[in-house]
């Protein structure tokens, strides 16, 4: 199985902070990955179903999938 790229990584690492106020997770998005918003989050649902991510970054990418879950769950 191949290993995810520096980028996937870079997502799930994004992923696991903690960001203070408004904006702020936004702005570390384009900042630090040079990425924007809506292009992360296309990468970061499609790694949800990545087996690699899963294998990556378990906690992360579980905790992800409830939310996500959850969401469709109330629509």
């Amino acid at each position: 199985m191949e290993e995810l790229s520096g980028r996937e990584r870079d997502v799930l690492a994004l992923e696991r902070r903690g960001f203070a106020g408004p904006g702020a997770k936004e702005r570390a998005i384009r900042e630090e990955l040079g990425l924007a918003p809506v292009r992360y989050y296309q990468l970061l649902n499609a790694l949800l179903d990545d087996p690699r991510a899963l294998a990556h970054d378990p906690v992360t990418v579980n905790r992800l999938r409830r939310i996500r879950d959850g969401r469709r769950a109330e629509r």
